[in-house]
């Protein structure tokens, strides 16, 4: 089965606040991307290619609210807390922090852990306190396996993102070992997709993973989780939809913006383009 996951960051801030949506007042713009890309995704058959988009929490209701009956998009949340309440327990003393009861209960069925944003965010206040390296590094992966069990214990399902930067390229083996290892111990693997992010070439500048390198991630990865489906986190689009198409050991990819120049930003119409073309029709 093929998986084509939909990563919507930040991209519900304004342009006049420095951000880049320009698809509909905030208030509007989670329905407005189910509502743009729902009746073209029903061309597809559903037990080939599931369609899951992660959204802020804040736009979660109204992208739920907006789906048709029989509608082929399934909505996540950008993360949850690695605790969770429980009848008779903790019953919401989280401040600041989504547990995975909050997510179920909003309409979600799937969430996204381990961005490399969220490392980055995590490995920052290590940092901070003086832990850095692969001591850090190890210490994430197992908050985010704690994160991962939460999400799973309460019926979501799990797109875990691992990656290398580019001062870890010649140790990718160890590192990406650690991060599905750590990651994912004790955990139900049917539960979860990975998704592979090459932070090293990722972003204006920087050269992107070629058909070769993603190849050989992919299979190291399918060898050491026993045959997870894995799929291109270092952004499907345009210009790599039928590159990654053309892997047998990709099994789909992470979206997120869908113009890089211009009026940079997502746009509906364009992410159903991405789709067609790696999709083949």
């Amino acid at each position: 089965m093929k998986h084509i996951f939909l990563n919507l960051k930040r991209f519900d801030v304004p342009v006049e606040y420095g951000g880049v949506n320009r698809l509909a007042a905030p208030a509007d713009w989670g329905r407005a991307i189910v509502e743009g890309t729902q009746a073209g995704l029903t061309r597809y058959d559903p037990s080939e290619v599931e369609f899951v988009m992660y959204l802020p929490e804040a736009h979660i209701p109204a992208a739920v609210a907006a789906k048709a009956p029989g509608s082929p998009v399934q909505i996540g949340c950008q993360g949850v807390y690695r605790d969770d309440t429980a009848p008779g327990g903790n019953f919401g003393a989280f401040t600041t922090n989504r547990p995975a009861s909050a997510a179920k209960a909003l309409g979600c069925e799937s969430v996204l852990i381990g961005h490399c944003e969220e490392r980055n965010d995590k490995m920052g206040i290590l940092a901070a306190a003086g832990i850095t390296g692969q001591e850090a590094s190890r210490i994430v992966s197992g908050i985010l396996n704690q994160e991962i069990k939460a999400a799973v214990a309460r019926g979501l399902t799990v797109l875990y993102c691992i990656g290398e930067k580019s001062e870890e390229q010649d140790a990718w083996q160890q590192v990406l070992g650690d991060q599905l290892s750590i990651g994912l111990k004790d955990v139900d693997k049917s539960k979860v997709t990975i998704a592979y992010e090459p932070i090293w070439s990722i972003g204006p500048g920087k050269t992107p993973a070629d058909k070769p390198y993603i190849t050989k991630i992919a299979k190291f990865v399918k060898e050491q989780t026993g045959g997870m489906d894995v799929v291109y986190g270092g952004g499907l689009k345009t210009d790599n939809a039928a590159m990654l198409a053309s892997i047998p050991e990709i099994d789909g990819g992470l979206i997120a913006l869908t113009r890089f120049a211009g009026e940079i930003g997502f746009y509906p119409e364009e992410y159903l383009d991405i789709i067609r073309l790696y999709m083949g029709k």
